[in-house]
């Protein structure tokens, strides 16, 4: 399994009337997580887009446990729980500076050739930057 941690201030503008961050913000939150996550691998979303794939989300699932707050800096956890194949998983926590669970999410994306748009297996160089991970 592969874990990445990245931080994020949380900006004025992500906030509501009750300084909360705005339900749908931490979707962005997520992709944040899981681009860096991605390119401390070796493989930001531009290379993959110039290897002509690209990664559409399937699916995404989110609790929330406790409201982020303007100002808050939040650690983002993000986990590769399998290898992809041609999905790939990719589970989240997220915390304040307190170590407090605020959300924990999952979403599943799909590899798909850019010019079919057809689904297609993920990079094997990707898997094989993975594999350490998953051997005990």
């Amino acid at each position: 399994m592969y874990s990445h941690e990245h931080t994020i201030r949380v900006r004025y503008g992500e906030t509501d009337q009750m300084g909360y961050v705005y339900y749908g913000d931490y979707a962005e939150y997520l992709e944040v997580g899981r681009v860096e996550a991605l390119r401390s691998l070796g493989f930001p979303y531009r290379r993959l887009e110039e290897e002509g794939l690209m990664l559409p989300v399937h699916d995404l699932h989110i609790t929330y446990h406790k409201p982020a707050r303007y100002d808050d800096l939040l650690t983002i956890r993000t986990t590769i729980p399998v290898l992809p194949s041609v999905r790939m998983k990719f589970t989240y926590e997220i915390r304040n500076e307190a170590e407090e669970l605020l959300c924990e999410a999952s979403t599943t994306l799909v590899f798909v050739d850019s010019k079919t748009m057809r689904p297609m297996r993920g990079p094997d160089e990707l898997t094989k930057a993975l594999v350490p991970f998953f051997t005990p």
